[in-house]
């Protein structure tokens, strides 16, 4: 129920669904639709329009003097898109010859080589990692990182990403590249934000991009560039191949299906290894046996690197437990030590990710201090059989021991939690159905939630709830109280996004089983009754609400007394139930009821007193009161600001709503009779257990 903030004035405006503008003495990034808003102080906003990028400034993941066939004509075209439209979208072609929409078709690499081709035309030349909308924001974070060091070292990713956007709104002549764009909606605010630039796009999504983005769809290399690729990579580029390795050459592509990232690891194995053409074919053969009238692409992959991971563990076994554990987590930014607990020193860590780099199995970032495996890799790894019936798959359990052994405290700084977010996801989403549940990975994936929780994005973090309440669930029953807790806080986390249809119907399952469980005036049944109550509410179903919250705020007077925390809660919630349904005779009183308590019990900076105060101010704007309602909002915001942080949701709440009452104070003075309508502030979230 927080206001979003609609930029006014001069300088950048969001314009579109999601936009995002920027601008100001106070630097302001604003998503279109009011989900985010990031301050900037002044002089972050000055060195965004005075700081200029090196020539040729790029982040760039790798060189463009590898070996480069067969994609001439596209790299012509992708410059002809960009020139024209300034946006283009390297997407797959669709049908069997675009390996059923799996990676390793060669977009990066031609983005790569139109970025390395083309830097010196632009002022600066940035990759982003663009599989999430969080990976966006960090990537564009680390933009801030290398043009202002002075000042995005001492603050976080939503504030270095706003910075970011600043400068290339003050700085044209760039060119972004969105990698692996997973859902092309994510772009739509930075296109619309961003017009002074160069967009590109890779994704193995072909559908989707209509309204964003003009496509250049890519195929398979055709059979004379496959075979001159898997040449030059297995005999080396001196080497001209003779007939009859050429022959050989020509039978393999076809076996490995002309995609590019087969043809570049067979290359690696046959080159570092010494293997034949035909012997390599061979091996495939027999593994092929039984694939006669078509052969699944994942599986022509997984022959390939089959025998590649033979190789590897013959010159190093610790190498393919590290990989095995890799396929597990998110494939870009694995730190080195994270890995650390499976090797026993650093030198053995190093010799293995060594071996693993000799056969292009995994690349270093620049400083060698994180590891990115591709995903095609992962996606073939993750499908091998566990070894025993109803055991792990390889690599599953280590992953969850390196993510249980690297989950930081509650208090640890954000940046920690940062680098170990992405992996901790990427466990709980890759975990296949049936697995062998642990208490310790259901409380890794639960300690993620809860930092995501505490920093205003619960919405975010349904992913890891789902994981966790299913490891509760398969452990320790359905009505042990942490499963119930956990089915609690999935259901916040979908009242937060939004899915009320899915939220409501856990919330009530949650409720009759505390009831049947624990009784009906337990403690945990009347959190369970008010949030119930709470998703009623967000539904607009006051009906059913308000006498939830009636009930609940009785019970809890009479079990807990009248100033427990959950009883001034409860007394808070049925406020602004009867303030939703414009009762403010009844809201009123329980609104000043509840802050005079929580003020003298909590203490006068509490959150839950700095909501209470900020719900009053509501519902005197609400009555007309606007002598009472604007103090109550400077006093609230000034305490958000040093209690939570500037950039604190609720913080942002309490600046739109007082933005709100001044405005509408300003009207009454000039004589207006109507006082702009605006939502009111959020109420206090409902425990969550």
């Amino acid at each position: 129920m927080t206001d979003s903030l609609a930029p006014r004035g001069g300088g950048p405006q969001a314009t579109g669904p999601r936009s995002v503008a920027v601008g100001g003495s106070v630097g302001v990034a604003i998503t279109g639709d009011g989900a985010q808003v990031v301050m900037l102080p002044a002089e972050a906003v000055r060195w965004a329009k005075e700081v200029d990028a090196p020539p040729a400034a790029s982040n760039l993941p790798g060189s463009a003097s590898g070996v480069f066939v067969g994609r001439q004509d596209e790299l012509a075209q992708l410059h002809q898109l960009l020139a024209d439209k300034g946006e283009a979208a390297v997407t797959q072609v669709s049908g069997t010859r675009a390996i059923h929409g799996l990676g390793g078709i060669g977009k990066s690499t031609l983005a790569l080589h139109y970025a390395h081709t083309h830097r010196r035309t632009y002022t600066l030349v940035w990759w982003i990692n663009a599989a999430t909308t969080e990976q966006i924001v960090t990537s564009l974070a680390t933009l801030a990182t290398q043009l202002c060091p002075q000042w995005a070292a001492s603050t976080g990713a939503p504030e270095r990403a706003a910075w970011a956007i600043l400068w290339l709104q003050w700085h044209p002549g760039w060119l972004l590249v969105f990698d692996n764009v997973e859902d092309p909606n994510d772009l739509r605010h930075y296109l619309g934000t961003l017009p002074d630039g160069h967009h590109l796009a890779t994704s193995r999504t072909a559908t989707g991009w209509h309204a964003i983005a003009p496509t250049m769809p890519l195929g398979l290399l055709d059979a004379d560039a496959a075979v001159t690729l898997l040449c030059t990579l297995a005999l080396g580029p001196e080497h001209a191949p003779t007939p009859e390795q050429r022959q050989d050459a020509t039978a393999l592509a076809a076996e490995l299906g002309y995609l590019p990232l087969a043809l570049e690891q067979a290359g690696a194995y046959l080159f570092e290894t010494g293997t034949s053409l035909a012997d390599y074919r061979d091996m495939l053969g027999q593994v092929m046996d039984t694939a006669a009238g078509g052969i699944d692409p994942e599986r022509t992959i997984a022959r390939i690197w089959r025998h590649t991971l033979t190789a590897i563990e013959r010159r190093n076994p610790q190498a393919v437990t590290l990989l095995d554990a890799m396929a597990w987590l998110a494939p870009d930014d694995i730190p080195r030590t994270l890995l650390a607990s499976l090797c026993p020193d650093p030198r053995t860590l190093g010799e293995a990710l060594g071996a693993l780099h000799a056969y292009s199995m995994i690349a270093y970032s620049a400083d060698r201090q994180s590891i990115s495996v591709h995903r095609l890799v992962q996606t073939v790894l993750r499908h091998r059989p566990a070894t025993d019936p109803g055991g792990h798959p390889p690599g599953q359990q280590d992953a969850e021991h390196l993510i249980q052994q690297a989950t930081p405290d509650e208090d640890t700084d954000t940046s920690q939690w940062e680098r170990l977010l992405p992996h901790v996801v990427a466990v709980a989403e890759s975990t296949p159905p049936h697995s062998p549940a642990s208490t310790e990975t259901a409380g890794a994936y639960h300690a993620a939630a809860q930092h995501l929780y505490r920093q205003g994005h619960d919405a975010q973090t349904i992913r890891l709830r789902t994981a966790a309440l299913t490891q509760y669930e398969q452990l320790l029953g359905d009505t042990h109280p942490d499963t119930l807790a956990s089915r609690n806080n999935l259901a916040s986390a979908y009242r937060e996004a939004g899915d009320l249809k899915r939220a409501i119907p856990l919330y009530e399952t949650t409720l009759t089983q505390y009831e049947q469980i624990f009784g009906d005036t337990h403690p945990n049944t009347l959190a369970s009754r008010n949030n119930l109550a709470s998703a009623y509410e967000s539904a607009g179903d006051l009906g059913r609400a308000i006498p939830l919250y009636e009930a609940t705020l009785t019970q809890r007077e009479q079990i807990l007394g009248d100033t427990h925390p959950d009883t001034l809660t409860s007394r808070n919630n049925l406020a602004y139930a009867y303030h939703t349904a414009g009762d403010l005779k009844r809201a009123i009183p329980l609104y000043e009821a509840t802050l005079t308590q929580r003020e003298q019990i909590l203490g006068d900076t509490h959150p839950q007193t700095l909501t209470s105060r900020n719900n009053l101010a509501g519902a005197y704007k609400s009555a007309g009161d606007l002598k009472r309602a604007i103090p109550l909002y400077e006093a609230t915001l000034t305490q958000r600001e040093q209690i939570l942080g500037d950039t604190h949701p609720q913080t942002q709440s309490s600046r739109n709503n007082l933005t709100h009452a001044r405005r509408a104070a300003q009207a009454v003075q000039q004589g207006s009779t109507a006082i702009p309508t605006t939502a009111v502030a959020p109420q206090q979230p409902s425990a969550t257990d």
